[in-house]
């Protein structure tokens, strides 16, 4: 309970499947409120429990100012590993309001026996890397980034996508409109049908895509690894939804 009397109430930057399970955890406690914040890049999100909000606070001043004026005692950063700038605004943010943050951040993949991984440090230098691992990529790095791909007009493209991608994007592309998750079965079938030589991914982390992962080992396919990016020092983590609960229950 806030010294006011009022709900603790937790601010979630979400988008991810950890952020709706902590969204989830929180709304089945009467002793908090919860707000799910959404970026607003997908066109029908599946919407967490408790209240919403969707797209952008404008800059960490934007969402300082948010979380004063609605109140909010805890914050709670779920988003994507790959949501670099909105990482570093919810440390400022944090920062100016001083109210406590943590990071819920899903562990990243490692490399395992039979894997054949490449690394690459940006969607730039992957695009560099690909024509000499192969000529049928499967890129599930996510349709913001196509245009990093745009110009290799040799390698034809499979892309997975909740909604169609915008332009630039490669010459030769074929998309698949699915959400996750998606099993073992589905990725052997996918890779054998489009005879897939190469897959392209990010670090993402997390259980509902890791099969593709299998399947490429399976089939002997290298797959080129994006690196997540910096995150803000000094922000407690956690690498799970019941760490991320214990740390905000023990900042009331």
């Amino acid at each position: 309970m806030s010294a006011d009397g009022a709900r603790p109430h937790v601010l979630i930057l979400g988008g991810t499947t950890e952020a709706r399970r902590l969204a989830e955890a929180l709304a089945g406690d009467p002793a908090y409120r919860v707000t799910t914040s959404l970026a607003g890049r997908v066109a029908a999100p599946v919407l967490p429990p408790g209240e919403t909000r969707i797209g952008g606070f404008g800059g960490p001043e934007g969402l300082a100012a948010w979380i004063t004026a609605h109140r909010v005692t805890h914050l709670a950063d779920a988003t994507h590993p790959f949501a670099e700038r909105m990482s570093f605004n919810a440390a400022e943010a944090a920062a100016l309001t001083g109210v406590p943050l943590v990071a819920l951040r899903r562990p990243g993949w490692s490399p395992g026996p039979g894997d054949d991984w490449r690394f690459a440090g940006s969607l730039a230098e992957a695009a560099a890397l690909l024509p000499d691992l192969g000529g049928r990529a499967f890129l599930t790095t996510g349709r913001m980034g196509l245009h990093a791909f745009a110009h290799l007009a040799d390698t034809w493209f499979l892309v997975r996508s909740v909604d169609p991608p915008a332009a630039p994007v490669p010459p030769r592309l074929e998309v698949l409109l699915a959400r996750g998750p998606f099993t073992l079965d589905d990725e052997r079938e996918l890779l054998a049908r489009h005879r897939v030589d190469v897959l392209v991914t990010k670090d993402s982390g997390g259980s509902a895509t890791a099969p593709k992962l299998t399947a490429a080992r399976e089939a002997g396919i290298p797959v080129l690894v994006v690196r997540r990016p910096p995150v803000p020092a000094g922000v407690p983590e956690a690498g799970s939804v019941r760490a991320a609960l214990d740390r905000l229950r023990a900042a009331d």
